[in-house]
């Protein structure tokens, strides 16, 4: 679900049926306001790190900038991002954390209101992670950006998110503020992921309880009808096994789906 909403929010996918509005927008199809940092960074091997932004400026910027405006600005964004000692290297030749870099300056390049960042730390090491993540808050102070930053990882996504959603096969279960969502999940997918986040306190994972999704995911091609949780949820009923939840208001703009909640 989360791959697919990437590719319709980026403009790489159509959607079938219904839109996307944004600002009370339509924005199905690519835009140049858009931009996506990608989780491999996607950059084409055989050029240098200056080309591969070039070639995204290019697509935006081809009809109103000049030679020497173009330059500027692409070695504008890889000195944004610290890379500008890098401007003739190739990918090959630089790190992974470098090579992210050098996708964020691609990304800022487009001069974009909206990024979409696909799990851009995942394959980073720790310590590389939290100068991605910094880089990224500093842009979005200074810029103005919004981001949909899409990870696995839940305590980087309570660091750098200012609301979060939690989709199950495809579905949105739960959505709020973060610290809302983090401190009274409601959904029971929600507890048992935010209940398997690994705390550096002994003491704590002494006492701490995790609690299991057992059972299998059902298929996401040919879902079956109701909650597509039931068949993992230590609560399910027949009711949810006939009918599909609609999300219930919790207040302050928190949101969950499920027949069950108080």
């Amino acid at each position: 679900g989360k791959s697919t909403l990437l590719n319709l929010i980026a403009g790489i996918t159509t959607p079938t049926e219904g839109g996307l509005l944004c600002d009370n927008r339509e924005i199905a199809g690519p835009g140049p306001e858009r931009a996506v940092v990608f989780q491999n960074h996607s950059l084409l091997p055989w050029l240098s790190c200056f080309d591969n932004v070039a070639l995204a400026v290019d697509q935006v910027f081809r009809r109103t900038m000049s030679k020497s405006e173009r330059r500027e600005w692409i070695e504008h964004n890889l000195a944004r991002v610290q890379m500008g000692h890098a401007l003739h290297k190739r990918p090959g030749e630089i790190s992974g954390g470098m090579k992210q870099r050098v996708g964020i300056a691609r990304a800022l390049a487009l001069n974009p209101e909206f990024i979409v960042c696909d799990e851009p730390i995942s394959a980073l090491d720790v310590s590389i992670q939290a100068q991605v993540v910094n880089m990224l808050m500093k842009f979005q102070r200074e810029l103005g950006l919004t981001y949909l930053f899409i990870a696995h990882d839940l305590s980087m996504v309570r660091h750098i998110a200012d609301e979060t959603a939690v989709m199950y096969l495809g579905t949105m279960v739960e959505y709020g503020p973060t610290e809302e969502v983090y401190g009274h999940p409601a959904h029971p997918y929600t507890q048992g992921l935010l209940s398997a986040v690994p705390v550096a306190d002994p003491d704590y994972e002494k006492t701490h309880h995790r609690i299991p999704m057992e059972g299998e995911v059902p298929s996401p091609i040919d879902p079956k009808p109701g909650c597509r949780f039931c068949g993992r949820c230590p609560r399910a009923t027949e009711q949810c096994r006939t009918q599909t939840p609609a999300p219930k208001d919790l207040s302050g703009g928190h949101f969950a789906a499920c027949h069950h909640l108080d």
